[in-house]
C-alpha cells in the first residue's frame, strides 16, 4: 500500500509558522503565510542552506539531515532568534521549532514548524530585569544607609520592632529590643521621653501620617547624642500593615547649628545697659539649650573682705528653664565661695560636681540657692569662671536638674565658647558701670543733705536712671539764707555724662554763692538771671532749666514763697485740706544760657501750715511714648493719695509711680509746720 502524501496547502491559514523541504538539498518548496511573517521572504526552489545564513543556523540545518537520514522528528524548546526586517519594530524575533519527517507530492522531505515566543520571552526578560533592577536599588539602598551612619528599622502593626539595617547596639551599647519598652525608653533622654511617646501616639492616630522627630539617646560611652527619626506608614487596603522609618545620628549638626545660634546671640549680651542685665542676657544664652539653670555670681574682690584668702560673690542673675520651681528672688546677698568655687577662680577651669538631690555640697552657692537647687531636684552643678582682661569678674553656675545627667565634654567646652564669645560686652557694661558709680560719687557728694528747720520739714531724693553709664545733670539744693529764710532750687542741665554732671556743680555752687550774698532788693528772679549772666560770661555754657525758691515765715505756721522758673516743669503744692495743684504762670521764662539779657520774673503764693511744696525735675513726670500732661496728672493725683505720709515715705512714694524711669530724677519737698517755740534758737549759720 503506498505511503500517504502530505498536502501542504492545507497549512495556508495556519497561525503556526510552516515550511516543507524536500529532497537531501532541503529545497524549500512550501512555506505558508505565518512563516513569512515569521522569517521573512524566503523563495522556494532554493537550499534552505542558502536561505538560512544567520549565525547560529548549523544546528538547525543539522536538524534537518538527520530527520531526513534516520526518519526521527526533533524538537527545540529552547527559544532561538531571528533578525527580522527593519520595519519590524522588534529588529528581531524568537521562537520554537520542531522538524518531522513525511512524504509530498515533491517526494521525501522535511516538515518544519515554529511557534512564535517573542512576546513570552521578552515578558520574561522583562520580569527578569525588573526583578535584577530592584535588587541591585535595594543593595544601593543598603550601602546608602551604611554610608550615612542610619539605622533602619521596621514597626509592624502590632508594634514590633525588627531592625533591617543595623546600628542601635553600636550606638548605644545594648542589643536591640523588638518593643518600645520601659527598658527601650530608659535610653532616652528623660526631658524627652514624653515628647517622643506623644509625638509618635500623634502620628499613628486617625489616618497615619509621616513620624518625625528628634530626640537624645544615652549613647556606649554614657554621654547623650542628638539623633533624629522619621517613618513612613505602609497602608494596604486601607489597612495600616508597618512602618518603615530610618534613624540618623545628628548630634554633629545639631551641636554646630546651636553653635552659630548662640554665638550670634551674645551680641544681645551688649545691648545691656546695666550689670545684672548683661550677666542676665548671658544666663539666657545658655538656657534651656545647654542646661536647666543657670546662676552668675559676680565676685567683690579679695580688697572688700576681711580675710586675705575669702572671695565673696553676689548673685547678679538668674534663670531656669520652664518646668522647675520659682528662682528665689534677687536681693544682692552675698556669701563666701567654697574651696570648689574658688579653685575654678584661681585657675579659670570649669569644674562638674555631681551629688544627691538632698545632699548640695556647702559653699557652691548661697544656702538659699542650696535649697532651691535641693526643690529643683539637682544632681550635678558646673561651675565657670567668666575671665576678662586676665581677671575672673564672675562665676556661672550651671545645674542639671530633674534627671539631667552631668554635662558632657562637647557641652562645656561649647559653654566656655559662649562666655567667652559675651566677654567683649561684658568687658563693657562693667566699665559703663564703673564709670557711672564714679559719676554717681561725683554728684552725691555735691547733692548734700537739705538743713533742718524749725518749724517746717525736708526731705530730698537723687534717682539716678537706667541709662548705661550715664549721669544726669539734675540737681536739688536748700540752705538757710543769712535773713533767716530759706532758699530751694531744683534743676536740670541738659545731658547725660561727666560733662553735665561737673556743669550742674558749676551752676548749683554760682547760684548758691549769687543767693546767700544777696541784698533786699535781690528777689529769685535777680538771682537767675545774675546766674545766667555768669555763666555766659565765664563760658559755663550749657542749656538747664531750673526753679529758685525763696520761703519767709509769715506767722501761724505759715510761709510765703516767691520763686522764678526758667524753663522748668511747674512746682505743685499739695494743701492740707485741698487737692493739689501746679503753681504755673502767665509769664514763661526762657531757660538759662539762652538768652541772658532776657527779663526774669518773681512769682508769689502762700503756704499755708501742713501744706506741701513739690519741686522735682522732668524724670519724674515724662515717660517716653507718653503726653507730658499724662505724667503730670499722675503725679498729682500720686501727690494726693499720699498726702498723709511723712516727708520722706511721700518722696519714695513719687518715685514708685513712675512706670518708666529711664532719666535721673531730682526732687526735694518741703512741709509747713507749726511756728518753732521762741525757747528754740534760729538755724546756725551755714558758714
Amino acid at each position: 500500500m503506498a505511503e500517504p502524501q502530505l498536502t501542504p496547502e492545507v497549512f495556508d491559514r495556519a497561525i503556526v509558522a510552516i515550511a516543507l523541504t524536500a529532497g537531501p538539498e532541503h529545497i524549500l518548496v512550501y512555506r505558508n503565510d505565518a512563516f513569512l511573517a515569521l522569517f521573512g521572504p524566503r523563495p522556494t526552489g532554493r537550499p534552505m542552506r542558502e536561505l538560512f545564513t544567520e549565525p547560529g543556523v548549523n544546528r538547525f540545518l543539522e536538524s534537518l539531515d538527520l530527520v531526513l537520514t534516520d526518519g526521527t522528528a526533533r524538537q527545540v524548546t529552547t527559544p532561538r532568534t531571528v533578525e527580522t526586517s527593519h520595519e519590524d519594530p522588534e529588529g528581531h524575533r524568537h521562537f520554537v521549532y520542531s522538524c518531522s519527517p513525511v512524504s509530498s507530492r515533491f517526494g521525501p522531505g522535511v516538515l518544519v514548524s515554529a511557534i512564535d515566543t517573542t512576546a513570552e520571552v521578552h515578558s520574561a526578560h522583562q520580569a527578569e530585569q525588573l526583578s535584577t533592577e530592584r535588587l541591585h536599588a535595594l543593595q544601593r539602598y543598603e550601602a546608602l544607609m551604611s554610608a550615612v551612619s542610619q539605622l533602619v528599622w521596621l514597626t509592624r502593626a502590632d508594634g514590633s520592632m525588627v531592625e533591617l539595617v543595623p546600628g542601635w547596639e553600636e550606638l548605644t551599647g545594648h542589643p536591640w529590643r523588638d518593643t518600645m519598652d520601659e527598658e527601650w525608653f530608659e535610653l532616652i533622654h528623660p526631658q524627652d521621653r514624653d515628647a517622643l511617646a506623644r509625638r509618635w501616639l500623634e502620628a499613628a492616630e486617625g489616618e497615619p501620617s509621616m513620624f518625625e522627630h528628634s530626640f537624645r539617646v544615652r549613647t556606649a560611652g554614657g554621654e547623650y547624642r542628638h539623633i533624629a527619626a522619621r517613618a513612613v506608614p505602609i497602608v494596604r487596603d486601607g489597612r495600616l500593615v508597618e512602618w518603615i522609618g530610618a534613624t540618623s545620628d545628628i548630634e554633629d549638626r545639631w551641636r554646630n547649628r546651636l553653635r552659630e545660634r548662640l554665638l550670634a546671640r551674645a551680641v544681645a549680651v551688649t545691648e545691656a545697659t546695666r550689670a545684672e542685665d548683661a550677666f542676665a542676657a548671658v544666663a539666657e544664652l545658655v538656657v534651656p539649650d545647654l542646661t536647666d539653670a543657670c546662676t552668675v555670681f559676680l565676685l567683690s574682690g579679695r580688697e572688700h573682705s576681711s580675710q586675705p584668702d575669702e572671695i565673696r560673690g553676689i548673685r547678679i542673675a538668674s534663670l531656669a528653664r520652664p518646668g522647675l520651681p520659682p528662682l528665689p528672688a534677687l536681693r544682692q546677698q552675698t556669701f563666701v565661695l567654697g574651696p570648689a568655687a574658688r579653685r575654678v577662680v584661681a585657675d579659670r577651669n570649669p569644674v562638674v560636681l555631681t551629688f544627691t538631690p538632698d545632699r548640695v555640697p556647702p559653699g557652691l552657692v548661697p544656702a538659699e540657692s542650696s535649697r532651691w537647687l535641693a526643690r529643683a531636684g539637682a544632681t550635678s552643678l558646673t561651675l565657670l569662671p567668666i575671665v576678662i582682661d586676665g581677671a575672673t569678674v564672675a562665676l556661672a553656675a550651671a545645674a542639671g536638674c530633674d534627671g539631667t545627667p552631668p554635662p558632657g565634654r562637647a557641652t562645656i567646652e561649647l559653654l566656655q565658647e559662649v562666655l567667652q564669645r559675651a566677654q567683649a560686652p561684658l568687658r563693657q557694661t562693667l566699665e559703663l558701670q564703673r564709670t557711672r558709680h564714679a559719676a554717681l560719687v561725683l554728684q552725691r557728694a555735691l547733692l548734700t543733705a537739705p538743713p533742718a528747720v524749725p518749724g517746717a520739714e525736708l526731705a530730698a531724693r537723687y534717682q539716678p536712671g537706667n541709662r548705661a553709664a550715664e549721669v544726669g545733670g539734675d540737681w536739688y539744693d536748700a540752705f538757710v539764707l543769712p535773713d533767716g529764710s530759706l532758699a530751694l532750687t531744683i534743676g536740670d542741665v541738659a545731658g547725660h555724662d561727666l560733662t553735665a554732671a561737673t556743669t550742674m556743680g558749676q551752676l548749683r555752687s554760682m547760684l548758691r554763692s549769687i543767693a546767700y550774698n544777696r541784698t533786699h532788693l535781690h528777689t529769685p528772679a535777680y538771682a537767675l538771671a545774675e546766674l545766667d549772666a555768669a555763666a555766659d560770661g565765664l563760658g559755663v555754657a550749657a542749656f538747664a532749666t531750673a526753679i529758685h525758691l525763696h520761703l519767709a515765715r509769715t506767722g501761724g505756721g505759715g510761709w510765703q514763697a516767691a520763686w522764678s522758673n526758667a524753663g522748668h516743669p511747674p512746682p505743685l503744692l499739695v494743701p492740707a485740706d485741698g487737692p493739689a495743684r501746679f503753681l504755673t504762670t502767665d509769664e514763661a521764662d526762657l531757660p538759662l544760657c539762652v538768652a541772658p539779657a532776657e527779663a526774669r520774673h518773681t512769682h508769689e503764693s502762700v503756704i499755708g501750715a501742713g501744706d506741701t511744696l513739690l519741686l522735682y525735675t522732668d524724670g519724674l513726670v515724662e515717660v517716653p511714648g507718653e503726653n507730658l500732661a499724662a505724667g503730670l496728672a499722675r503725679l498729682a493725683d500720686a501727690a494726693d493719695e499720699g498726702h498723709g505720709l511723712p516727708l520722706g515715705e511721700l518722696c519714695d512714694q513719687l518715685l514708685a509711680e513712675v512706670p518708666d524711669a529711664r532719666d535721673d530724677i531730682a526732687l526735694i519737698a518741703f512741709r509747713a509746720g507749726p511756728p518753732p517755740s521762741p525757747a528754740v534758737p534760729g538755724p546756725p549759720h551755714p558758714g
